[in-house]
């Protein structure tokens, strides 16, 4: 599927679902109230879904507590997402950073021109220029795609519904049994694991070489087996690798596929470099 198509196919869905919220809710609207209710209702979520259209990637931020990054704070990482950018005939994404030891990296937004990406200090201290080109080129590609747009809106419905079951006092547990699977279910009927491999393989193509996110992934993903990560379990499709332990609630936001199996398709692109290595 090319970009074009991609891009359209994912903000046909997002208006979908946001359009059809507003639906559900003028339709128990009209079950309550008629007419007056349901025109309440309906265009109330109507401009509840324009704000989380335009807004929701600001909410992500502030969740994740992240801030902007200036320019003089990281200049290797600016000058690879300008140069990553410019390849993908894209605008540079916003920078931002979270103070945390964890190497993460993670994105949100509508895609096209509304794109932050998101870095911790855990990995500007250790990843490697290649492997910071390769992350930056695999969310550019998300962006391109508008995946990033589904991404964004998925994640934060989803948060929210989690977030609903909390106030539910003595019926926490109740409301968590019947919220997260709904919210679990939104975000597998939006998002399918083959974005992901889209996308590396168009990081491959932007880096003129696939081996940059592959050794990014395989940190990642070592980080993950080595420390445990606490955070929101519906904003695993926000990440380039799952950062969650794979059981409970956060086993239903699954999305991603094995680690493995992508570095394993990213290595493909170039079988010959193991005898380059050995040759050196």
């Amino acid at each position: 599927m090319t970009a074009r198509l991609a891009a359209a196919v994912n903000l046909g869905k997002t208006w979908t679902l946001l359009v059809g919220a507003s639906a559900l809710l003028g339709g128990v609207g009209w079950l309550l109230g008629g007419y007056r209710l349901f025109s309440i209702a309906f265009f109330g979520g109507l401009l509840a879904a324009i704000a989380l259209y335009w807004y929701a990637d600001r909410a992500v931020l502030a969740i994740v507590q992240a801030r902007e990054l200036a320019q003089t704070e990281a200049p290797p990482l600016f000058a690879a997402a300008e140069r990553i950018a410019a390849r993908a005939h894209m605008p540079r994404p916003r920078l931002y950073l979270i103070r945390d030891g964890h190497p993460r990296v993670l994105s949100a937004g509508r895609g096209g021109r509304g794109h932050a990406l998101v870095v911790t200090t855990g990995l500007l201290g250790a990843a490697q220029p290649a492997e910071l080109e390769g992350l930056i080129a695999h969310e550019v590609a998300h962006a391109a795609r508008r995946d990033l747009l589904v991404q964004t809106i998925a994640a934060v419905i989803a948060s929210t519904l989690l977030e609903i079951s909390r106030a539910g006092g003595w019926f926490q547990r109740g409301l968590l049994f019947v919220l997260g699977p709904l919210a679990s279910a939104i975000v597998h009927a939006l998002l399918s694991p083959r974005r992901e491999f889209a996308a590396d393989l168009r990081a491959a193509e932007l880096c003129d070489s696939p081996h940059g996110l592959a050794d990014a992934l395989l940190r990642l993903e070592h980080t993950n087996e080595l420390v445990a990560f606490a955070g929101n379990p519906a904003f695993e499709p926000l990440y380039v690798v799952n950062p969650f332990e794979e059981r409970g609630l956060a086993a239903l936001f699954l999305t991603h596929p094995p680690s493995s199996e992508r570095i394993a398709r990213l290595r493909a692109l170039d079988p010959e470099w193991k005898e380059r290595i050995q040759a050196a």
